[in-house]
């Protein structure tokens, strides 16, 4: 409904309250804002607002908020400037009109010593400018030399500093030709791995061991290694040791952007092996999820977080390799997802309650299993070691040997 605003004026207080209770839209016919005070005024004329009582004024102000699109707040403030001086006048922006301090010369002098000192920082700078003044008496440095280290910066974004030092240092991405980026695809066989690193914290200065953890994609199969660093002496026979604890071929091996496996080292030893080298993609967190998960809680879980210091790592090594990973791959079963597509058309991850089977068990059922192991090992004798203790008396042999090995490497607290 579109109307003009002479006929508005001329409305009753009972036509107002119709007009308010319907739901059709009123349409303007100018948007200019001095119209609209006028219209407020001569409603409030019209209406004799000042002698209305308090519902009769609550109807004209939501009649005028609805008409002509103002705030209620607004609306309230501009019928209180009425009351008051029976006018409404729109007042002028005011912007604060501040002295300004330091002069063109001063901005190109600011620039120039920047240049000759190679843009040194704020406190550097001012103290060098105060010292042009003060030390060597220059005068052209007076106004200079009581800058703050804030308006130096100021000044430095000025478009006059920027256009007497022009400035071009464009961004040197770092490549590393090393891994490819993007996420794994196994297609259903075991021997992608997903490898991170657990760092067991500091203390004094010392830093403490590192846990190696691989996983992998299809199977869940998990070994762990500890290291007393990430550096190559260290780390590399660890993780030659955590690659053969698989009983299958290793295939892929995934991991995040860190240096201690973005190196040419270990992308030697996994070409050697014919091995498909992997990285996590940029902001993409879900690329390695599923061995960040393992770490909190398998690593985590266990180990806990307290400080254990580097000289520990063989010791741990020997508890991963005789106990901890036989465990988890033979008698600690895991949940396996399945993917759903939901009505929205998300897709999410289901896990089934009657789908819970150990590493091992989860490899045997994948169809012509035995074809991805290793030479040297056979089905009957996984099935020899998944069968030499019941899932119980083995994480209570794992337990015991667990206890006996934090006593001798916790540090005290």
């Amino acid at each position: 409904m579109q109307i003009s605003m002479k006929d508005l004026e001329k409305l009753t207080l009972s036509e107002m309250e119709d007009l308010l209770a319907g739901s059709r839209k009123i349409k303007w016919t100018t948007e200019d804002s001095e119209t609209k005070y006028d219209f407020i005024t001569a409603v409030l004329k019209q209406q004799s607002y000042s002698k209305l009582g308090k519902r009769e004024r609550g109807v004209v102000k939501r009649f005028l908020a609805k008409v002509t699109a103002i705030s209620r707040a607004q609306m309230t403030r501009l019928i209180a400037q009425w009351v008051d001086r029976r006018m409404i006048e729109r007042k002028p922006a005011r912007r604060p009109n501040f002295a300004r301090r330091y002069r063109n010369e001063d901005v190109q002098l600011l620039a120039a010593t920047d240049a000759a000192h190679e843009d040194l920082s704020g406190p550097a700078l001012r103290r060098i400018l105060h010292r042009e003044h003060r030390v060597f008496g220059k005068l052209p440095y007076e106004r200079l030399s009581r800058i703050s280290v804030s308006h130096i910066y100021n000044l430095r974004r000025s478009a006059l500093y920027r256009k007497q030092r022009v400035r071009v240092q464009p961004t040197q991405s770092r490549q590393i030709p090393i891994g490819e980026r993007r996420k794994p695809d196994p297609k259903g066989k075991p021997g992608y791995l997903r490898v991170d690193t657990v760092h067991q914290g500091n203390h004094d200065g010392k830093a403490g061991v590192y846990h190696i953890n691989a996983v992998d994609t299809v199977t869940q199969w998990q070994a762990i290694g500890c290291v007393e660093t990430i550096s190559e002496r260290h780390l590399m026979p660890v993780l030659e040791a955590i690659l053969h604890q698989f009983p299958f071929r290793i295939l892929g091996f995934h991991c995040d952007n860190g240096s201690e496996f973005i190196n040419h080292n270990v992308a030697n030893m996994l070409a050697k092996l014919l091995v498909e080298f992997t990285k996590s993609r940029a902001y993409r967190t879900t690329d390695n999820a599923l061995v960040e998960g393992k770490n909190g809680a398998v690593v985590r879980k266990h180990i806990g977080y307290g400080f254990i210091g580097s000289d520990h790592a063989a010791a741990i090594q020997r508890f991963y390799t005789a106990h901890f990973n036989p465990y988890l791959n033979f008698h600690r079963p895991c949940g396996y997802a399945v993917l759903k597509q939901g009505a929205r058309g998300r897709t999410r991850r289901i896990y089934p309650a009657d789908d819970y089977r150990t590493p091992f068990e989860k490899l045997s059922s994948l169809p012509r299993w035995q074809q991805f192991l290793k030479p040297a090992l056979t089905a009957s004798l996984l099935r020899q070691q998944a069968c030499r203790h019941s899932d119980t008396e083995a994480a209570q042999l794992m337990q015991k040997a667990k206890l006996d090995l934090l006593k001798r490497v916790r540090f005290p607290s």
